[in-house]
């Protein structure tokens, strides 16, 4: 499904963040069922390279991110120029990262969601068939930058996903 949206109601994107197994693809998934508007898991866009390092269980850079973020941001700048509304799950880690998707507060719009780590853990542990392993979230725990409250709605992810979903919608006005 295309979502659409009108020029002068909320965003056109609201990317959906966090470490592995804080529920972003989930959440994301739900809150764009919820308005109709199209959803894009950022994992489904690694380069198999990526995909075969973090399968190793070597933590990805920089480098290995830059050509990831680039196509998420094409992603996100080709619904905005057919008038089509996205959200994105996608880690997200990194001010710069963020930016680099152009996440502005205005038309591109931030939920955060926080996860203590042995709830991150149990998830990961009961995840299958998911190249990120529970042994690599240090890594992305160390590298997360969280947001500051003026960057995004940050919200405790371990409320159920219909409660998430309503306070993302009536806080961000999608």
């Amino acid at each position: 499904m295309t979502g659409t949206r009108a020029e002068d109601r909320g965003p056109v994107a609201v990317v959906v963040m966090g470490v592995a197994g804080s529920g972003k693809s989930t959440v994301g998934a739900a809150l764009a069922d919820r308005l109709g508007w199209d959803f894009v898991d950022a994992d489904d866009h690694h380069p198999a390279a990526n995909v075969d390092k973090m399968r190793r269980g070597e933590p990805l850079d920089d480098r290995d991110r830059s050509p990831w973020l680039d196509a998420l941001r094409t992603v996100i700048d080709d619904h905005a120029r057919r008038g089509a509304a996205l959200v994105l799950a996608c880690s997200a880690l990194r001010r710069s990262y963020r930016d680099r998707l152009g996440v502005d507060g205005d038309r591109v719009r931030l939920v955060h969601l926080d996860v203590g780590r042995p709830e991150l853990e149990r998830r990961l542990r009961e995840r299958a068939g998911h190249f990120m392993a529970v042994d690599m979230l240090g890594s992305q725990l160390a590298t997360l930058e969280v947001p500051d409250a003026d960057e995004a709605l940050v919200l405790d992810g371990v409320r159920p996903v219909p409660e998430l979903v309503r306070a993302i919608v009536s806080t961000l006005g999608c």
